[in-house]
């Protein structure tokens, strides 16, 4: 089990990240609309998962706002946000900030995606939620950058996510 802090305290993270190189593994997550949406939904694409514990947050929103201007910059690239936050709740938030370059998509439905990525919140506070973590795939969907943040109050590295499709 991998650990990561939470204002310093370890919270312990069940699963393990994807490694470069390797297929990722398939999901199944909930879209704004209610749909489901696996990796397939975004065949031949290249993808930046932003993987956040919950909207609600100040770091989460501001990954979410800084992965949504990049978005614009990117060709054949879709930004999938994935946190626990109920559709609805994403879909307001993006209303409210005026987001429009990303995907939203929940876990609610299906959280599978929290151990197949390693990303699962197994104890504390914030267990049943996402620890904050990035993962690039090309588009064959082969891994090409990952990073588990440490501190889950901490940004995520945007520049080493973004190198790895340059």
């Amino acid at each position: 089990m991998t650990t990561v802090t939470l204002g310093g305290q370890p919270v312990p993270i069940e699963g393990n990240l994807p490694h470069n190189g390797q297929t990722a593994p398939d999901f199944s997550l909930t879209a704004q609309d209610l749909s489901d949406r696996t990796l397939a939904s975004y065949a031949g694409k290249r993808k930046i998962l932003n993987i956040v514990p919950s909207l609600d947050t100040p770091t989460c929103a501001t990954s979410t706002r800084k992965f949504n201007e990049m978005a614009a910059q990117l060709n054949n690239t879709v930004i999938l946000v994935i946190s626990a936050d109920l559709p609805f709740a994403m879909a307001r938030f993006c209303a409210a900030e005026g987001i429009k370059n990303v995907d939203i998509l929940s876990t609610f439905r299906d959280r599978a995606f929290h151990t197949a990525y390693g990303v699962g919140i197994a104890g504390g506070i914030l267990r049943g939620l996402t620890a904050r973590a990035v993962v690039v795939l090309d588009e064959h969907d082969t891994v090409l950058h990952t990073e588990l943040v440490e501190e889950i109050k901490n940004e995520p590295n945007y520049e080493a996510a973004l190198s790895t499709l340059r």
